[in-house]
């Protein structure tokens, strides 16, 4: 049986995975807009992406624009490659016949 990554398979993780693999690579979102499109507390965000980071699979750079702290976030290559493993298995388990090797 297929293994999901159980860093990435938390609904909440699953969900921040997923909107960040949409940006471009070394493409960075602002933890208010990814707090926004996801809809989730501040605080539940900041635990999620911890775990997230502690894993390699995101990484977050504190800096200011002008006076104002800002907080940007972005999918680690890393993050990125075990996303599209993620997404590889749950096909797997989705669709068992659905084999890549030749018939």
């Amino acid at each position: 049986m297929t293994e999901l990554d159980p860093v990435i398979h938390a609904q909440a993780r699953l969900r921040v995975v997923a909107t960040l693999s949409t940006l471009g690579t070394g493409d960075r979102i602002t933890f208010p807009r990814l707090q926004e499109l996801l809809g989730i507390t501040a605080g539940n965000l900041s635990v999620h992406l911890r775990k997230l980071e502690d894993a390699g699979y995101v990484e977050i750079d504190k800096t200011h624009r002008g006076r104002t702290p800002t907080t940007l976030v972005r999918l680690s290559r890393r993050g990125r490659l075990a996303f599209e493993e993620y997404t590889e298995n749950i096909r797997a388990l989705l669709d068992p016949t659905d084999s890549k090797e030749p018939s």
